[in-house]
């Protein structure tokens, strides 16, 4: 769906894998998952992006989203790996004990655009069949 901003329309979707500091299953506690997807939500507020899809096999999150051009889609992985690490440790101090008192998030990740004709449907499979072994504990479902 083409979406509209002050000076452009757009229909920019974008996948991006996030993965957890030495691959750590840390993604397996609801607590955890629901604080991700909570802090998830309100980055994609203030920074104007729209969380698509979601899902995680415990030690990586995969997101489909859409986002402004003004923003790189670098630029919107750092904003989420800097934020969501800095507050989680923050409200779980006990994860830097998990990960030797470093970062919850490896450096780099992946990022891949969606076409809007083919691709899209098949990157929302796949990443719903994230964390289909165990679903419980390993899709992040607020959203």
């Amino acid at each position: 769906m083409v979406k509209k901003a002050n000076h452009c329309a757009y229909d920019v979707h974008y996948h991006l894998v996030i993965v957890m500091k030495y691959r750590k299953k840390i993604l397996v506690k609801e607590e955890y998952i629901d604080y991700l997807c909570q802090l998830i939500n309100e980055l994609a507020e203030r920074w104007e992006f729209d969380i698509e899809e979601i899902g995680s096999d415990g030690d990586h999150i995969h997101l489909l989203l859409s986002a402004l051009p003004r923003y790189s889609p670098s630029r919107i992985m750092n904003v989420i790996k800097g934020t969501t690490g800095r507050l989680m440790f923050r409200k779980f101090p006990e994860l830097r004990k998990q990960l030797w008192g470093g970062a919850l998030w490896s450096g780099g990740g992946y990022v891949g655009t969606v076409g809007k004709y083919g691709g899209l449907e098949g990157v929302i499979k796949y990443i719903k069949k994230q964390g289909s072994m165990n679903k419980k504990q390993s899709v992040l479902t607020n959203f």
